[in-house]
């Protein structure tokens, strides 16, 4: 549970955090100043240690942020020119992640918090990627729509305020990102499988093959991701009798990337019809998808909406968007217990509203 105190020092406009991304295969962390912004962000990605493995090895990420936390912490720290003394609060992700990497984000934020006599609270790694385009120069205004996607989440959710979550939708078996890695490896396109079925799809004829527009036939605003998947295996095995041409590749991938636009498109509209409200905010990885921005923009426009969007690089997993996240709720006076957790699955529509 959320701990409280009007009175410390870390509450008001006067705050500077220090904050820590380690939830699955990217070191993230950054400082956000209350006042001032944001002032330093650095990254760590572990991408060419997992692709060997087609995939994220929960132990070797888990190890790789223990050897790279520490010293990401002295270049955020010097890049904000920001000293112990200067350094308010600390925000690590908590969960929903793989609980070792975790960890180590966890331990090492919490330990930092002690020596430096400072609170320190744990973020919801959703909530994170939800408030990320608040960083940006023109942020949404509440209440908005939230379409989170990620590899590990695909979901609807209406924000009222920080805290004041409701889902609406969400996927019934695979992620929309989980499905974009697998029918990468599927096409034999590698790791990290999204952005490089959407390079392969530019190339894609777009008559050639149709995908279904999964669950869009029925009310409701769930997903499901994981028979587009297999759709896109039995065309692949239909096509692969005399091995698997490039084009046939490319058709494939753009097929099945303008199906899973579409089908997120199509709820995103009814979302917006449903709940009346006309501000959309897409985040989470699979929202720097060049073809799901267009057709986000394209669907926006024709029902009076607006969507924002993190920039590119606060799409995927980093620090600067707990950093802030964690300013929020430390500024309301909300710290953590003395103690640290790590949460594998952490239900976002559970957090305390500010």
């Amino acid at each position: 549970m959320p701990h409280y105190d009007h009175n410390k020092e870390t509450s008001g406009n006067l705050m500077r955090v220090l904050g820590i991304e380690t939830s699955c295969d990217e070191t993230g962390v950054a400082i956000y100043d209350a006042q001032n912004g944001l002032l330093s962000d650095v990254l760590y990605s572990q991408v060419a240690m997992h692709s060997a493995y087609g995939g994220v090895v929960p132990e070797l990420a888990s190890r790789d942020h223990v050897r790279k936390l520490l010293p990401l912490i002295r270049e955020a720290m010097a890049q904000a020119g920001a000293t112990r003394e200067t350094i308010n609060g600390i925000a690590y992700t908590a969960g929903p992640g793989l609980v070792g990497a975790l960890l180590v984000g966890a331990a090492t934020g919490r330990s930092l918090a002690w020596g430096w006599g400072v609170s320190a609270i744990g973020v919801h790694h959703l909530e994170g990627h939800l408030l990320a385009p608040m960083l940006e120069a023109d942020p949404p205004q509440f209440p908005f729509i939230a379409l989170l996607v990620s590899g590990g989440h695909t979901m609807l959710i209406t924000v009222k305020g920080v805290g004041q979550y409701k889902v609406i939708g969400e996927s019934l078996d695979d992620a929309v990102g989980e499905a974009f890695d697998k029918t990468a490896k599927l096409l034999g396109l590698g790791y990290p499988g999204g952005p490089i079925l959407e390079q392969t799809a530019k190339k894609g004829d777009p008559t050639r093959f149709k995908f279904p527009r999964p669950m869009t036939d029925r009310p409701g605003l769930d997903f499901s991701f994981s028979g587009l998947k297999t759709f896109a295996m039995n065309t692949l095995h239909a096509h692969h009798l005399d091995g698997l041409s490039d084009q046939t590749q490319a058709d494939i991938a753009l097929a099945f990337q303008t199906a899973a636009v579409e089908t997120l498109a199509i709820k995103c509209q009814r979302a917006i019809g449903e709940t009346g409200i006309k501000q959309l905010v897409v985040a989470g990885g699979v929202s720097a998808n060049s073809a799901l921005r267009a057709r986000l923009n394209k669907m926006a426009q024709k029902v009076g909406a607006q969507v924002a969007y993190p920039r590119l690089k606060f799409c995927t997993d980093n620090g600067a968007m707990i950093a802030y996240a964690g300013c929020l709720r430390l500024q309301a006076g909300q710290w953590g217990p003395p103690g640290f957790e790590a949460r594998a699955r952490w239900p976002i529509d559970t957090l305390t509203a500010l």
